[in-house]
């Protein structure tokens, strides 16, 4: 084989390596599912409809936002903790609101099924954005630890959670922030 025919081979396979290199990096290839947003319910839960119509629950694996009141008991507390908690809660609940409205389209990457019947999964919008990895970098979610197993970006949210305690961005910079896991369990 002469020496530019080898260039040119050697070019020709880095080409077609960079090629599936970069295809298989890009979780919005051609062909992945999208589904539509219906309602955004909470700082870590979306309601989405499928390309057959069939609507479900997305609960956001990776991540725990703190909570937001759902009933009229809880929209009154005067407690601390419920008021903290809620209030933490309504901000990540307006950031996913910011990031993603009704009609849009996501893709997900499902892992598990929750003991609710939702869905668990990655939640990115259509310009690729990771809307956990935003939520936990901007202090508004935590990192979800027992269930990083199962989670294919684990390192990328424990990577924005560290940035985001070293910051002390929002959750970060309250020292009275109780954790979404520990509130329910006082609750």
């Amino acid at each position: 084989m002469s020496y530019k025919k080898s260039i040119a081979y050697s070019l020709k396979c880095l080409g077609v390596a960079f090629l599936i290199l970069s295809l298989t990096g890009c979780p919005n290839r051609p062909g992945q599912i999208t589904y539509t947003v219906k309602r955004i319910s909470d700082g870590d839960t979306l309601a989405v409809t499928d390309s057959k119509g069939e609507n479900f629950t997305v609960r956001f694996a990776c991540i725990d936002a703190p909570e937001v009141p759902h009933s009229q008991k809880e929209k009154q507390s005067t407690k601390l903790v419920d008021k903290n908690q809620f209030k933490w809660g309504v901000k990540a609940q307006g950031r996913v609101q910011q990031l993603v409205k009704q009609g849009d389209r996501v893709t997900l990457t499902l892992t598990d099924t929750d003991r609710y019947g939702r869905k668990i999964g990655e939640v990115r919008l259509a310009d690729n954005v990771f809307i956990q990895e935003v939520l936990v970098r901007e202090g508004l979610a935590l990192v979800n630890r027992p269930y990083l197993k199962n989670c294919p970006s684990a390192a990328i949210v424990e990577q924005a959670e560290a940035e985001a305690k070293k910051a002390r961005r929002g959750i970060w910079s309250d020292r009275t922030f109780v954790a979404p896991w520990e509130y329910r369990r006082i609750k």
